[in-house]
């Protein structure tokens, strides 16, 4: 696996490999990685002639300072991890080479997909989103670049992204992968104690639950619902839940025939901050 840690070296390595008519899959990640990381990784290399790996965490998508002093850095096992996936190529730049001496966002407008869900409650996020995974794309050239479902918000914003400033790569979508009890795999799920950790499958347990409920009952119902079944559950606190359509993030109260829905929540487990999703419909 070759590691570069600036842009110029790394765009010179790939460029070399396009003039041999290489296709690039590119997996964006913030470190602290995970199977369900190396499952995109894996998705890529099917795919692909040969797969890229960023590791870098975006200051300016974080809208709590402590969120980004408390994200784990674990690049030593992380660097493991890619080795034993086959990994060819990890990209590991400093905010420096990111940012410059400008650690700002750009401002986009992704037509209102940004103000539904974690828009609402993190100030700023999408902005940073938007920011570095434009940057990065600009950096790698990839043909297709590959994301989780578990933040199928930020994926439909990339979309929205690509469409909009007519970028050359395709954007992948990937189902959430889960551990055995159901918790959709993330970063922050370390950070959890041993008795939130306990807690925590009862979200996807009652994520199964709506998809069962959808369709017999209508969204404004199944939302009254979810708030009750979580004032049983003491070590969780729920911050949202929405029943929404696909395509434009928006909140529905009733169901259309023509229309794809999913549910979103977002849920603290002490201060620990989990998100997960399902689609509401039996393919």
């Amino acid at each position: 696996m070759k590691i570069f840690i600036t842009k110029t070296e790394i765009k010179s390595y790939l460029s070399s490999l396009k003039e041999q008519n290489k296709s690039i899959g590119f997996v964006p990640t913030m470190g602290a990685l995970h199977q369900g990381h190396l499952s995109l990784i894996k998705k890529a290399q099917q795919k692909n002639d040969l797969v890229v790996v960023s590791v870098f965490v975006n200051p300016t998508q974080f809208d709590k300072k402590e969120d980004l002093i408390n994200y784990p850095k674990t690049i030593e096992n992380d660097t493991k991890l890619l080795k034993s996936v086959s990994c060819d190529v990890l990209f590991l730049p400093s905010v420096e080479e990111i940012y410059d001496n400008n650690v700002t966002s750009e401002r986009f407008d992704f037509d209102g997909l940004e103000h539904q869900m974690e828009g609402e409650f993190r100030e700023g996020h999408f902005d940073g989103v938007g920011t570095i995974v434009k940057t990065l794309f600009e950096i790698i050239t990839p043909n297709k670049a590959y994301f989780g479902e578990k933040d199928f918000q930020q994926l439909q914003i990339i979309k929205k992204m690509v469409a909009k400033h007519r970028l050359d790569v395709k954007v992948k979508g990937c189902p959430i992968f889960r551990e055995e009890d159901g918790l959709a795999m993330s970063s922050r799920n370390t950070r959890l104690t041993e008795a939130h950790r306990n807690a925590a499958p009862f979200i996807y347990e009652t994520l199964k639950k709506v998809r069962k409920k959808f369709g017999t009952n209508n969204a404004l119902e199944l939302t009254e619902w979810v708030k009750n079944q979580f004032k049983k559950q003491p070590l969780l606190d729920i911050e949202y839940f929405m029943i929404a359509d696909e395509k434009t993030l928006k909140p529905t109260k009733y169901q259309e025939s023509d229309k794809k829905y999913r549910a979103f929540i977002a849920v603290f487990a002490g201060n620990i901050r989990l998100i997960d999703n399902i689609s509401l419909h039996k393919d």
